[in-house]
């Protein structure tokens, strides 16, 4: 199968004289302005000198793609200097021509890279292979840049072991990455000490972000898919700093992939993975029930491309499938024991199994009708379905039935000059996130006296329809011949999109009754419910954003040892939802005469609108500079280092949350039972016809504000972003390259909600006290609960990145990686990294919670792989991961005066691992003739079957009563246990 990334057709340009730069930067403004642009962030150059013996010499250089037959041509100027951009990935050949002297060479270029070659001139032609250009000079790697990047390359997408079949679960070779399985099979990606929400990732250089949901790129919210058929990668880099300033909306790492395209040769492969509750090891939980639950993923699919005009019209098509039973664990929370809990609770704790289904279609089109023309069409469809929330607390009767379809299309045009190339994209993206109940019915939730959880069954409260659609217009325009003071590419783009976004909730669908453990389990104490406000209308909560970005790029090659890049960017963001909404009038009068916060630690204007007093972040000016040194004067030893900004976005799943708690509240009474005593309007005595749902909307329909949640959010709401900082060093020695870096990252104005509720006094708590006494029945006269929405929520991370790698070649048969991170990190707000934990109720601000070392996030990481041919050509491959264990939330009540002023304080449990594991992989080819493989592959994860447990008794204990089994584990563990998959493959 080819692997090659795009196709393009011959295209040939004689390199003209350079211009100046004040000429050059004077043409891109006009044409910005015309025109538009974002970035060609997956094209790669090559650039160097020919040379004659020891002299420059002057020579015609052609570049053609030996897959598609595409071809360039340029002329070295009378230096010897040349300069090919704007070249796909793939694996070229190298003419150098000079009279009746040449010499050829065959090279692979990477996404996005900027390679330099120095091409000799023999008497005759000559032939040398170089397995990958990852280079600035004539060594085999990429020095001579700012970014801290990797690549990720076709051998490694192909050989290294994995089961997901998500492209980005390579990523995690990449130093300060984590691509992680939670506990519900969901995959996320995270770089440094923050969420996922801060990652974007690029395709053929179009965004893939998120606009309404979490999880950085669409569709990948709670999500057991892949963001992209895998097939349909040819390969991709992960910047994880530095990255220059065609990035946008982003604040930790880019991950940019290129797609595969059809060639001159009809290709194809179909595939077929499967793995089973046989083929794999018992769970703990599962040994200590004596029960396996049925657990089944089969993935399968094909690709297959080829000409339709040769050198001219090239297609490709992918299909790929999966059909996923998970595991899962029902296990009461509180370290209660299933034996003590109701028999109706009882029958529902153990092992279980959660269905996931997946269709993923990825089909391109490559036209190149003249020499400087190329047209790409792309389009991708997922579709997928699951049964999800099920585990730990939350039985599978309380599970959601959840439906994820994603449509995304791109038409692109590039066009060449013989100076400058002009990239443009027109794009339609279509994502939506449908989660409901499973079970429609009243939730029973068991809880303990202080209302921590224990069991969910019956119906849920998850009733959901959220999404994204719209189309942008994106493009890049580039000059690369330009002299200044040294030599001079300029990159200038500007990104327009309309999207609009949608964010429907009904939260709780079913009514939730709160049963107290210690009490009765016939006898609710609480029960919280949604009703719809009447007279509400469409209760969709919709927001047409536009979006806006404009940069400017300067790669500078000062002289042969020092290049400076230097980048400014600026991103506009519109959101009329936010932007328009006007504060309910009788809601503002209620909090301007409510007695409590009249003297309290924040004022209430600050969070009501009147439709005119808030405006869009203007200030998102993101400067962005890097350097890179050669300390040796052949680009074996290089510095490099950097310093920028870069604005992420604030996401509309939030900011909707002020007005859909508006037209459907939640909704609270209490009871008036043994152990739960209360009073008050909201205060009621126990009737079963409570159960019908019917008699709980009575209780609100004359006043429909009683009770209900209400949101603000802060009308100078700002966007977040993350200031980073490094230096580090670049050495190549013979056919190994090793990186080491020291990096600095600072992130801000995270999202945080946090509650508004105050004593009739304005304080938060009752005096004396730090801890427990919130004003929770305090609430907004005639209303409910308080939440406040602002900025607030920081990490900060001080990290060493060490990277050592062999590159894979056929020519030496093996190839090896060693990724090793340390990570210093802190957080104002426990699993703000780990889960994008943005609400917080025990202070009243994050200065309340002060900074804490951050949860989930190791501070020593070790990621090895090795691919290596073995007898009967066989291939070996092998990824081992190891990590100190991660940081966990827990509360400290042992080492308080009293339960009035315990405190957060996270623990690191004991032992030299938090995490071990090693996969391994097998694969043999049978040919048949000369174009016929059939493939046989075998997959171990988790060969030694380490425990990696994740689950840990984080009770310290109360006053003077240190819990002596604080820090043990549970029998909960990070998957997988060993597993063995067995794959088969035809390709031709």
């Amino acid at each position: 199968m080819t692997t090659d990334s795009s196709i393009q057709t011959r295209r040939r340009a004689a390199m003209l004289p350079k211009r100046s730069l004040l000429a050059s930067a004077l043409v891109s403004c006009l044409l910005v302005a015309s025109g538009g642009a974002l970035a060609q962030s997956t094209s790669a150059t090559l650039r160097g000198q020919v040379v004659q013996g020891t002299q420059a010499a002057a020579a015609e250089v052609t570049l053609t793609n030996v897959a598609s037959g595409f071809s360039r041509s340029v002329q070295a100027q009378a230096d010897g200097s040349y300069s090919v951009p704007g070249l796909p990935p793939g694996t070229y050949r190298v003419d150098v021509r000079s009279g009746e002297q040449t010499s050829s060479q065959t090279i692979t270029l990477r996404v996005g890279q900027t390679a330099t070659l120095d091409l000799p001139i023999a008497a005759a032609a000559s032939e040398q292979t170089l397995d990958t250009i990852e280079v600035v000079g004539t060594a085999l790697f990429e020095n001579k840049t700012s970014e801290i990047a990797t690549y990720v390359t076709p051998e490694q997408i192909s050989a290294l072991p994995q089961n997901s079949r998500n492209f980005l679960a390579f990523a995690d070779i990449v130093p300060g990455v984590q691509f992680t399985e939670n506990a519900d099979g969901s995959t996320q990606l995270r770089s440094g000490a923050q969420s996922s929400n801060g990652i974007n990732v690029f395709i053929d250089g179009v965004g893939q972000k998120n606009y309404v949901l979490k999880g950085g790129i669409s569709s990948q919210d709670s999500s057991r898919g892949s963001p992209f058929p895998q097939m349909a990668i040819a390969e991709y880099k992960v910047i994880t700093q530095n990255y220059k300033a065609e990035f946008d909306q982003i604040s930790s790492a880019a991950v940019t992939a290129v797609t595969r395209s059809g060639g001159n040769e009809f290709e194809g492969s179909v595939f077929y993975d499967r793995t089973s509750d046989n083929w794999r090891a018992s769970t703990p939980r599962e040994i200590d029930s004596g029960t396996k639950p049925e657990t089944e993923d089969e993935q399968y699919g094909f690709s297959f491309g080829g000409p339709i005009v040769r050198d001219l019209l090239h297609y490709f098509v992918t299909y790929e499938k999966k059909e996923i039973l998970s595991p899962r664990d029902i296990i009461p929370g509180e370290n209660v024991q299933a034996s003590a809990l109701p028999p109706e609770y009882a029958s529902q704790v153990g092992p279980t199994n959660s269905p996931f289904d997946l269709d993923l279609f990825f089909g391109k089109l490559s036209f190149a009708p003249g020499d400087a023309h190329l047209f790409e069409l792309t389009a991708k469809y997922r579709t997928e379905s699951e049964i999800t929330g099920i585990g730990g607390t939350n039985a599978r009767s309380y599970a959601s039935s959840k439906d994820n379809d994603e449509t995304r299309i791109d038409l692109r045009h590039q066009f060449s000059g013989a100076s400058f190339l002009n990239d443009a994209h027109i794009t339609f993206e279509d994502a939506y996130w449908n989660p409901r109940p499973l079970t429609f019915g009243n939730g029973s939730r068991l809880t303990t006296p202080d209302r921590r959880s224990i069991l969910n069954i019956g119906g849920g409260q998850d009733f959901q329809d959220k999404g994204q659609r719209g189309i942008g217009f994106q493009n890049d325009l580039t000059f690369f011949d330009l002299a200044w003071h040294g030599d001079h590419t300029i990159k200038t783009g500007v990104k327009y999109k309309s999207v609009r976004v949608d964010a429907f909730e009904q939260q709780p669908y079913n009514p939730q009754f709160f049963y107290d453990i210690t009490q009765s389990t016939s006898v609710p104490y609480r029960v919280e419910f949604g009703s719809v406000v009447p007279g509400v209308g469409d209760r969709n909560i919709t927001s047409r954003n536009k979006q806006f970005g404009i940069y400017l790029q300067d790669d500078w090659q000062v002289n042969d040892r020092l290049t400076l890049n230097l980048g400014l960017r600026w991103d506009y963001e519109e959101t009329p939802g936010y932007l328009d909404y006007v504060t309910r009038p009788e809601l503002a009068a209620a909090l301007r005469g409510w007695a409590n916060i009249q003297n309290t630690d924040y004022d209430i204007e600050n969070y009501i609108s009147d439709g005119s007093n808030r405006d869009a972040f203007k200030d998102a000016w993101q400067p962005r500079v890097g350097f890179s040194y050669d300390l040796s004067d052949d680009e074996s030893r290089v510095l490099f280092g950097g310093a920028g900004r870069s604005y992420d976005r604030n996401l509309f799943d939030y900011l909707a949350l002020e007005q859909s708690k508006g037209t459907f509240p939640r909704y609270g009474f209490d009871f008036n039972t043994p152990g739960h005593e209360c009073a008050g309007a909201t205060c009621l005595e126990w009737n079963t016809a409570y159960l019908d749902e019917a008699n709980l909307r009575a209780l609100v329909a004359a006043n429909p504000n009683l009770g209900g949640e209400v949101n603000m959010i802060a009308n100078d709401l700002q966007t977040p972003y993350s200031d980073q900082f490094s230096i580090g060093i670049r050495n190549t020695f013979g056919q190994w390259n090793s990186s080491v870096t020291l990096s600095h990252v600072r992130s801000h104005d995270g999202i945080v909600f946090t509650l508004g509720n105050r004593y009739p006094d304005g304080s938060f708590r009752p005096s004396g006290t730090t801890w427990g006494g919130q004003p929770w029945g305090f609430g907004v006269p005639g209303f409910g609960t308080l939440i406040l929405a602002d900025n607030g929520i920081e990490t900060r991370l001080n990290s060493l990145l060490f990277s050592l790698e062999k590159p894979y070649s056929p020519e030496a048969g093996w190839g090896a990686t060693f990724a090793y991170t340390f990570s210093e990190a802190e957080e104002n707000r426990s699993n703000a990294a780990a889960s994008d934990e943005h609400y917080l109720f025990d202070y009243p601000n994050t200065e309340g919670f002060g900074w804490k070392r951050s949860t989930g996030i190791a501070r020593h990481r070790l990621v090895a792989t090795g691919i290596v041919e073995g007898p009967w050509e066989m291939l070996f491959s092998a990824k081992a991961t190891i990590e100190t264990p991660s940081t966990y939330e827990a509360v400290n009540c042992a080492n308080a005066v009293d339960w009035n002023n315990c405190f957060f304080d996270p623990f690191t449990p004991s032992g030299a691992f938090g995490r071990r594991q090693l996969d391994m992989a097998v694969s043999k080819d049978i040919v048949f003739g000369a174009d016929y493989r059939l493939n046989f592959r075998i997959d171990v994860l988790n060969v030694f079957n380490y425990r990696n447990w994740n689950e840990y008794n984080n009770w310290r204990g109360g006053p003077g009563e240190t819990n002596p089994d604080f820090g043990t584990h549970g029998l909960g563990i990070l998957l997988p246990t060993r597993t063995m998959k067995l794959s088969v493959g035809f390709n031709w």
